[in-house]
């Protein structure tokens, strides 16, 4: 193997923590782009002038776009709008870095949300299925534009090798601790999912999936990133006070949700993803390959 400069865009986050973490077990080095002071490059990715005066010296074979502005699961339009200007603005001003660092690779992070917030019934969507397009929701529909645009963007740079991760919905490690916290204090209800079904990734085998994309990434393919579980986000809220032997949820209709859209159409489809070509091509599988596997060794590393 040979050893790579990877720059990481949010590395001091929550899910580039982790990648970090992995890239360098994996004996990469890795540089952060953010803000903090934990930063080896110091720069808000919004700010183009400031971004590329950070990298200008700096030298890097690969580049991955992990910058999020989520602190906790969304629950309106309105706490996606920071991640929408990420995926958009944030691109657009890491590729103009790219070009300066020298790197011939760029990974992106997006989610499997870009194949539309409709129910998508049963059949599990392969990464030919369309991605990003408009939906009649404007609120909805700045998100998928952020999603389409943050795969479009590296595709239309001349020469680099881009690389997109559409992954499930974030779970375990400290992406989970914002709902252990609520669920200690009663603060998140559940309710029936009525069969409907999303996908899940544990924060480790996301992070796992960017070294696979970095060392066998096929230039221009996009692969889904989820593991086995069938579950809806409702499921999912009993697993996690189930795992971490919380106060046990108290159930809502699913109804009442309308005074929050952005959670009830999420609550309200069904989206199955294939990880086929993940698997074939990266070597990728998940190192927890469902939910209840994956938070039962989280809660069980913190006894």
């Amino acid at each position: 193997m040979t050893t790579k400069t990877v720059l990481v865009a949010g590395a001091s986050g929550v899910f580039g923590r982790e990648v970090r973490r992995v890239l360098t077990a994996a004996g990469h080095q890795v540089l952060g782009l953010g803000r903090g002071a934990d930063n080896e490059v110091r720069a808000d990715l919004l700010d183009r002038a400031a971004v590329l005066a950070a990298v200008r010296g700096v030298r890097a074979d690969v580049v991955v776009h992990a910058a999020t502005a989520l602190k906790k699961p969304p629950t309106s339009h309105k706490g996606m709008y920071g991640t929408d200007e990420l995926r958009i603005t944030g691109t657009a001003n890491l590729l103009a870095a790219t070009e300066i660092l020298g790197a011939q690779r760029f990974v992106g992070e997006n989610i499997a949300f870009g194949y539309g917030y409709h129910d998508h019934g049963d059949r599990p969507l392969t990464e030919d299925a369309p991605f990003g397009e408009p939906d009649p929701d404007p609120g909805f529909n700045r998100h998928t534009a952020g999603m389409r645009e943050k795969e479009r963007l590296p595709l239309a740079v001349p020469g680099l090798d881009a690389v997109s991760l559409r992954y499930g919905l974030f779970y375990g490690g400290a992406a989970t601790d914002a709902v252990v916290a609520m669920l200690r204090k009663r603060q998140l209800p559940t309710f029936d999912d009525r069969g409907h079904v999303l996908p899940w990734t544990h924060i480790t085998d996301a992070a796992t999936a960017v070294l696979a994309a970095i060392e066998r990434g096929t230039p221009g393919a996009a692969y889904n990133i989820a593991d086995e579980s069938q579950l809806g986000f409702g499921a999912m809220v009993r697993e996690v006070a189930r795992a971490f032997g919380t106060p046990r949820p108290f159930t809502v209709p699913l109804w009442l949700l309308r005074a929050v859209p952005y959670v009830r159409r999420v609550a309200s489809i069904s989206l199955r993803v294939s990880t086929g070509r993940a698997r074939t091509e990266l070597g990728w599988q998940p190192l927890y390959p469902t939910v209840a596997a994956g938070l039962a060794a989280d809660a069980g590393a913190r006894r």
